[in-house]
């Protein structure tokens, strides 16, 4: 796998770590901020720490030199703290950037004391390069990382690159022209789901518009895709069926998305499709939008109330060949 370009001269011996352990939204918000602490660090070491779901994307990136999962020990589990801190430890790593910044990475910082404790760069107490941001509980996620990653000494978080992010879709035989719609949220939080009735008046509309609706997601969806398909029988269903680099592929060559807010939709925007993105009251999108190069965010109090019509007229201007060379 290719790693970004080192600067010549730069941090040969560091080890650095990076935490982030959820959630999937989050990690992708952080791509930036991986990217740019690999070209601070180019020379050095880095080990990301994460949860399961994230190892294998994290794996394949070009920004980490090794992948930990986090078995997040409960509270009542002496001898699993144990182990992380002997893990954390005997690392010997020079610098932390704590991209996670809660109470469980704050008692991560604790972990290495007494003894030799790394800067860290965080909201923990006693943080060498502190994150003091008296708005940070307002920002957006990626605003908040990049003005973490300022005050730990790395001035420019540009959007990543993300052309690794790519897989084949031959299994799918996809037509040529097709629009994503992901119908999903969390499955606690029916409230920022756009009812799939509605998504189905959508994939009319765009399969007149010669555009394939697919449908994608995962087991909470399976119903929502068979409603849609039922009123759009010309619509393809993938719930189930893509992993994290077949969506990438998909955002690249997709001409337009239309989602709720959900963590799917922060990848495809991220990987430059034309996205439309729908909130309810239920969440702030000041903060917790997906940003990509083409993001419209359409928001009303009770996702119910909001027609298909309305959620067609505030769509993006679909790409027109499909295909996006230039993520950003």
């Amino acid at each position: 796998m290719s790693r970004i370009a080192p600067i010549p001269g730069r941090g040969a011996a560091e080890r650095i770590l990076v935490i982030r352990l959820s959630a999937f939204g989050d990690v992708v918000l952080a791509f930036p901020a991986f990217e740019a602490i690999r070209r601070h660090h180019p020379g050095a070491h880095i080990v990301f720490l994460t949860t399961a779901p994230f190892a294998e994307l994290a794996r394949r990136a070009p920004w980490f030199d090794q992948v930990w999962i986090d078995e997040r020990p409960r509270w009542g589990d002496p001898l699993g703290w144990l182990r992380l801190r002997r893990r954390l430890r005997g690392a010997g790593f020079d610098r932390v950037y704590d991209l996670q910044t809660q109470g469980r990475t704050n008692l991560y910082f604790r972990l290495f004391r007494p003894g030799p404790v790394p800067e860290w760069s965080g909201i923990a107490p006693g943080a060498s390069h502190p994150h003091r941001d008296p708005q940070r509980e307002t920002l957006h996620a990626s605003d908040l990382y990049a003005g973490q990653l300022r005050d730990a000494g790395i001035a420019s978080v540009p959007p990543a690159d993300l052309g690794w992010l790519d897989a084949g879709l031959g299994r799918f035989d996809l037509p040529a022209r097709f629009a994503l719609l992901v119908p999903g949220a969390a499955p606690h939080r029916p409230d920022k789901r756009w009812p799939a009735e509605r998504y189905a008046e959508a994939a009319v509309a765009l399969a007149a518009e010669g555009l394939v609706p697919v449908v994608l997601g995962g087991p909470s969806e399976v119903e929502a895709a068979r409603i849609i398909r039922a009123a759009c029988p010309g619509a393809r269903d993938l719930t189930t069926q893509t992993d994290l680099f077949e969506l990438g592929a998909l955002a690249r060559r997709a001409e337009l998305a239309i989602g709720n807010d959900t963590g799917p939709m922060h990848l495809i925007a991220a990987a430059g499709c034309p996205c439309l993105v729908l909130f309810s009251k239920a969440s702030d999108p000041a903060r917790a939008a997906p940003r990509g190069s083409s993001v419209t965010v359409l928001r009303v109090d009770d996702l119910r109330d909001l027609p298909s019509d309305r959620v067609l007229a505030a769509r993006p201007a679909a790409r027109e060949n499909g295909v996006n060379t230039t993520l950003e």
